[in-house]
């Protein structure tokens, strides 16, 4: 059985706006901009590496190989491709007052084809967190942009990876 897919959000996840002074963060320069990272968050994602398929899910997309993976050490991960990314049939309908911030979601479910996953970003719409509460398969977790990945977040998703299979509507009606 694979691993399921972690994927990966750069800017306000492993860049965090506002970081709490002495926690850790270098300032880079890369492609013409500050970018704080901490050797710290590459730590944590090789530990998560022995549960999860580490994936890039960044607007940074093959430059997070180049810039952001050697300097927190970690090797090439694969990414996801949202540039000129073409709506597919079966995409799932955004609300037009999310479309913005749910841009990532059909490329995301895409790349996946159907294998569990877990999604750290800092920025996923509400509905779609509150609709993946009762499901096995995905995990998404949101990041409060101005901290950034902490080890609590880590934790949660060692504690519990997704796993193969959604909740029936029949087990959804009993845990709730």
């Amino acid at each position: 059985m694979p691993k399921p897919l972690l994927f990966l959000d750069i800017d306000g996840v492993l860049n965090p706006v506002c970081p709490h002074p002495g926690s850790g963060f270098d300032a880079h320069t890369l492609l013409g901009y500050t970018v704080l990272l901490s050797a710290r968050h590459g730590d944590w994602l090789r530990e998560l590496a022995g549960t999860y398929e580490l994936v890039w899910a960044s607007t940074w997309e093959e430059h997070a190989n180049t810039h952001v993976s050697p300097a927190i050490g970690l090797p090439e991960l694969p990414f996801v491709r949202f540039t000129g990314y073409v709506p597919q049939p079966g995409d799932p309908r955004v609300p037009l007052m999310e479309l913005l911030s749910a841009r990532k979601w059909a490329p995301l479910l895409r790349y996946a084809a159907g294998r569990p996953f877990a999604w750290v970003d800092d920025v996923i719409p509400p509905r779609l967190v509150r609709g993946s509460l009762w499901r096995r398969d995905r995990v998404l977790l949101p990041i409060d942009p101005g901290e950034g990945l902490e080890r609590r977040h880590v934790d949660r998703l060692l504690a519990r990876p997704p796993r193969p299979g959604a909740l029936s509507p029949a087990k959804r009606r009993a845990a709730g």
